[in-house]
């Protein structure tokens, strides 16, 4: 009876998970990536927002370039949550854990265009401190992967900030 529950229990755990990385550095770069995931959803979110509700001269210009926005950002979504499950954890997925784990204020009402482009320059520059941050822990795993991920999300993070903060010139 106790060899069965033995080998029930063995069928219904979690193969362990022999990458190269040991487990305590995987945890770290998930959590890093948690953060930066956190971020994304809170920046994806404030873009589809102001996407909805710009208004003025640059109507059509800023909630085109938001929609494009938006979607890299949903996309991108993606491509973090199962970086964080490949190496072995879960990725959060809920209002409350990325409250807690993410730095992008909620956006107050419907401000103004330039204003929201203002915040959208905030929003880009906070998600490519949390990308950068996550450099340290991916380095020090030799977790090539998840460099070439970040390395990415800077590449968008920077450009869409430096296009973002043209507009207020």
């Amino acid at each position: 009876m106790a060899k069965r529950k033995a080998e029930m229990k063995a069928a219904v755990t979690a193969p362990s998970i022999d990458i190269g990385i040991d487990a305590k550095d995987r945890e770290k770069v998930a959590q890093a990536l948690s953060r930066l995931l956190a971020d994304t959803f809170g920046l994806y979110l404030k873009t589809h927002n102001f996407h909805w509700n710009v208004e003025g001269p640059m109507f059509n210009t800023l909630h085109l370039m938001f929609m494009e926005q938006y979607t890299e950002l949903w996309n991108a979504l993606d491509e973090i949550a199962e970086r964080i499950r490949s190496l072995g954890y879960p990725a959060p997925g809920s209002f409350k854990a990325f409250a807690k784990l993410g730095s992008i204020d909620d956006a107050e009402g419907a401000p103004e265009a330039m204003e929201m482009v203002r915040q959208l320059v905030k929003g880009h520059e906070a998600v490519t401190r949390t990308a950068r941050a996550a450099f340290a822990p991916a380095e020090k795993a030799g977790d090539e992967s998840t460099a070439d991920l970040l390395t990415q999300r800077l590449q968008v993070h920077e450009k869409t900030a430096w296009m973002l903060r043209s507009l207020l010139k």
